[in-house]
Protein backbone atom coordinates (compact mmCIF):
# COMPACT_ATOMS: atom_id res chain seq x y z
CA UNK A 1 0.00 0.00 0.00
CA UNK A 2 1.33 3.36 -0.48
CA UNK A 3 3.02 5.11 2.19
CA UNK A 4 1.24 8.36 3.80
CA UNK A 5 4.19 11.00 3.83
CA UNK A 6 3.30 13.41 6.16
CA UNK A 7 4.81 16.92 4.66
CA UNK A 8 6.65 16.55 1.91
CA UNK A 9 7.59 18.07 -1.72
CA UNK A 10 8.14 17.40 -5.24
CA UNK A 11 10.33 19.91 -5.65
CA UNK A 12 8.25 22.95 -5.72
CA UNK A 13 4.72 22.55 -4.29
CA UNK A 14 4.46 21.13 -0.56
CA UNK A 15 2.16 18.47 0.50
CA UNK A 16 0.86 17.25 3.56
CA UNK A 17 -0.17 13.44 3.06
CA UNK A 18 -2.17 11.70 6.64
CA UNK A 19 -4.75 9.22 6.40
CA UNK A 20 -8.28 10.67 7.86
CA UNK A 21 -7.58 14.28 6.66
CA UNK A 22 -10.05 16.32 4.55
CA UNK A 23 -8.29 17.70 1.46
CA UNK A 24 -9.16 20.10 -1.37
CA UNK A 25 -7.79 19.62 -4.13
CA UNK A 26 -6.86 21.73 -7.59
CA UNK A 27 -4.97 20.30 -10.55
CA UNK A 28 -4.86 21.86 -13.92
CA UNK A 29 -4.34 21.11 -17.70
CA UNK A 30 -0.87 21.18 -19.09
CA UNK A 31 -1.56 24.45 -21.46
CA UNK A 32 -4.12 26.80 -18.25
CA UNK A 33 -1.15 29.04 -17.98
CA UNK A 34 0.49 29.50 -21.62
CA UNK A 35 4.25 30.52 -21.88
CA UNK A 36 2.91 33.51 -23.12
CA UNK A 37 1.23 34.58 -19.74
CA UNK A 38 4.40 33.49 -17.77
CA UNK A 39 5.22 36.95 -16.30
CA UNK A 40 1.94 37.07 -14.75
CA UNK A 41 2.75 33.46 -13.05
CA UNK A 42 6.40 33.36 -12.45
CA UNK A 43 6.41 35.30 -9.38
CA UNK A 44 3.63 33.55 -7.64
CA UNK A 45 5.89 31.67 -4.66
CA UNK A 46 7.41 34.84 -3.71
CA UNK A 47 4.29 36.14 -2.40
CA UNK A 48 2.04 34.60 0.38
CA UNK A 49 0.44 31.11 0.15
CA UNK A 50 -2.95 32.84 0.56
CA UNK A 51 -2.26 35.59 -2.07
CA UNK A 52 -0.69 32.97 -4.38
CA UNK A 53 -3.49 30.56 -4.13
CA UNK A 54 -5.74 33.69 -4.94
CA UNK A 55 -3.72 34.38 -7.99
CA UNK A 56 -3.60 31.38 -9.37
CA UNK A 57 -7.41 30.69 -8.92
CA UNK A 58 -8.11 34.04 -11.15
CA UNK A 59 -6.08 33.17 -13.59
CA UNK A 60 -6.86 30.00 -14.37
CA UNK A 61 -10.89 31.53 -14.19
CA UNK A 62 -9.94 33.70 -17.21
CA UNK A 63 -10.12 30.32 -19.20
CA UNK A 64 -6.23 30.57 -20.94
CA UNK A 65 -5.34 27.30 -22.90
CA UNK A 66 -7.49 24.74 -24.68
CA UNK A 67 -10.09 24.37 -21.95
CA UNK A 68 -10.66 20.86 -23.14
CA UNK A 69 -12.44 20.24 -20.16
CA UNK A 70 -15.26 21.62 -21.71
CA UNK A 71 -15.84 18.80 -24.24
CA UNK A 72 -18.28 17.10 -22.41
CA UNK A 73 -17.04 13.45 -22.84
CA UNK A 74 -14.08 14.66 -21.44
CA UNK A 75 -15.49 15.95 -18.36
CA UNK A 76 -17.30 13.21 -17.58
CA UNK A 77 -14.62 10.86 -17.96
CA UNK A 78 -12.83 13.05 -15.30
CA UNK A 79 -15.95 13.04 -13.01
CA UNK A 80 -16.18 9.58 -13.53
CA UNK A 81 -12.97 9.00 -12.22
CA UNK A 82 -13.99 10.64 -9.01
CA UNK A 83 -16.96 9.32 -8.28
CA UNK A 84 -15.56 5.44 -9.18
CA UNK A 85 -13.44 4.73 -5.89
CA UNK A 86 -15.41 7.10 -3.92
CA UNK A 87 -16.00 4.86 -0.58
CA UNK A 88 -13.11 2.45 -1.98
CA UNK A 89 -9.84 5.24 -1.30
CA UNK A 90 -11.26 8.07 -0.40
CA UNK A 91 -14.91 9.52 1.01
CA UNK A 92 -15.60 12.15 -1.75
CA UNK A 93 -17.30 15.35 -0.59
CA UNK A 94 -17.41 17.92 -3.36
CA UNK A 95 -15.58 18.52 -6.85
CA UNK A 96 -16.12 20.86 -10.05
CA UNK A 97 -14.69 19.85 -13.36
CA UNK A 98 -13.46 23.28 -14.74
CA UNK A 99 -12.77 24.06 -18.42
CA UNK A 100 -9.14 23.81 -17.57
CA UNK A 101 -8.66 22.50 -14.06
CA UNK A 102 -10.80 20.72 -11.53
CA UNK A 103 -11.86 21.35 -7.36
CA UNK A 104 -11.96 18.11 -5.46
CA UNK A 105 -12.61 17.24 -1.72
CA UNK A 106 -12.01 14.47 -0.06
CA UNK A 107 -10.99 12.81 2.99
CA UNK A 108 -8.25 10.27 2.57
CA UNK A 109 -8.81 6.75 3.89
CA UNK A 110 -5.91 4.29 4.98
CA UNK A 111 -3.66 3.14 2.69
CA UNK A 112 -4.03 5.33 0.14
CA UNK A 113 -1.72 8.14 -0.06
CA UNK A 114 -2.74 11.38 -1.66
CA UNK A 115 0.07 11.31 -4.26
CA UNK A 116 -1.24 8.18 -5.58
CA UNK A 117 -4.73 8.81 -5.62
CA UNK A 118 -3.92 12.54 -7.64
CA UNK A 119 -1.79 10.63 -9.73
CA UNK A 120 -3.85 7.39 -10.87
CA UNK A 121 -6.84 9.80 -11.65
CA UNK A 122 -4.65 11.94 -14.30
CA UNK A 123 -2.81 8.87 -15.87
CA UNK A 124 -6.23 7.48 -16.38
CA UNK A 125 -8.26 10.93 -17.70
CA UNK A 126 -5.35 11.97 -19.55
CA UNK A 127 -5.15 8.47 -21.42
CA UNK A 128 -8.85 9.04 -22.70
CA UNK A 129 -8.63 12.46 -23.01
CA UNK A 130 -6.36 12.12 -25.54
CA UNK A 131 -7.90 9.19 -26.93
CA UNK A 132 -10.75 11.27 -27.54
CA UNK A 133 -8.92 14.23 -28.87
CA UNK A 134 -6.70 12.16 -30.96
CA UNK A 135 -4.02 13.92 -29.54
CA UNK A 136 -0.66 12.72 -27.66
CA UNK A 137 1.71 14.16 -25.33
CA UNK A 138 0.92 16.12 -21.66
CA UNK A 139 -2.64 16.80 -20.48
CA UNK A 140 -2.57 17.57 -17.20
CA UNK A 141 0.05 19.94 -15.41
CA UNK A 142 2.56 17.57 -13.42
CA UNK A 143 1.82 19.11 -10.05
CA UNK A 144 -1.23 19.63 -7.72
CA UNK A 145 -2.05 22.06 -5.32
CA UNK A 146 -3.74 20.45 -2.05
CA UNK A 147 -4.82 21.90 1.28
CA UNK A 148 -5.95 20.47 4.48
CA UNK A 149 -9.11 21.04 5.91
CA UNK A 150 -8.69 22.14 9.67
CA UNK A 151 -12.50 22.11 11.11
CA UNK A 152 -16.14 22.25 9.89
CA UNK A 153 -16.08 25.73 9.41
CA UNK A 154 -13.20 25.64 6.77
CA UNK A 155 -15.12 22.41 5.70
CA UNK A 156 -18.18 24.58 4.58
CA UNK A 157 -16.13 27.44 3.35
CA UNK A 158 -14.36 24.78 0.91
CA UNK A 159 -17.40 23.17 -0.45
CA UNK A 160 -18.73 27.22 -1.17
CA UNK A 161 -15.65 27.61 -2.54
CA UNK A 162 -15.77 24.46 -4.93
CA UNK A 163 -19.49 24.86 -5.91
CA UNK A 164 -19.56 28.29 -6.34
CA UNK A 165 -16.37 28.66 -8.72
CA UNK A 166 -18.43 27.83 -12.16
CA UNK A 167 -20.76 30.81 -11.08
CA UNK A 168 -17.24 33.12 -9.75
CA UNK A 169 -15.82 32.27 -13.27
CA UNK A 170 -18.90 33.73 -14.95
CA UNK A 171 -19.72 30.76 -16.60
CA UNK A 172 -23.14 30.09 -15.23
CA UNK A 173 -25.37 32.45 -12.96
CA UNK A 174 -26.46 29.70 -10.66
CA UNK A 175 -23.99 26.49 -9.53
CA UNK A 176 -26.31 23.81 -9.21
CA UNK A 177 -26.36 24.83 -13.30
CA UNK A 178 -22.96 23.79 -13.68
CA UNK A 179 -23.30 20.29 -15.38
CA UNK A 180 -20.19 18.52 -13.91
CA UNK A 181 -20.30 20.06 -10.43
CA UNK A 182 -21.36 18.05 -7.18
CA UNK A 183 -23.57 21.53 -6.35
CA UNK A 184 -26.29 19.79 -8.88
CA UNK A 185 -26.95 17.25 -6.31
CA UNK A 186 -26.79 18.84 -3.54
CA UNK A 187 -29.62 21.21 -4.20
CA UNK A 188 -31.84 18.27 -5.29
CA UNK A 189 -31.16 17.25 -1.90
CA UNK A 190 -30.73 13.74 -2.67
CA UNK A 191 -28.06 12.00 -4.82
CA UNK A 192 -29.05 11.69 -8.46
CA UNK A 193 -25.93 11.11 -10.09
CA UNK A 194 -25.81 8.31 -13.02
CA UNK A 195 -24.66 4.62 -12.35
CA UNK A 196 -21.06 4.55 -12.66
CA UNK A 197 -20.11 3.12 -16.18
CA UNK A 198 -19.56 -0.52 -16.16
CA UNK A 199 -16.96 0.18 -18.52
CA UNK A 200 -15.10 2.33 -16.48
CA UNK A 201 -12.30 0.58 -14.83
CA UNK A 202 -9.16 2.62 -13.82
CA UNK A 203 -5.69 1.34 -13.51
CA UNK A 204 -5.90 1.52 -9.83
CA UNK A 205 -3.38 -1.43 -8.85
CA UNK A 206 0.46 -0.21 -8.60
Amino acid sequence: MPEHKGWYSRGYLPHYDEPGLIQAITFRLHDSLPVERRDEWINLPTIDASKRRARLQALLDAGWGSCALRDERIARVVEQAFLFYDGKAYRLLAWAVMPNHVHVLIEVMEGHSLASIVRKWKTYTAKQANQILGSQGPFWQSDYYDRYIRNEQHLEQAVLYVHGNPVKAGLVQRAEDWPFSSARWVVAGEDTRAPIDATFHPPWEE
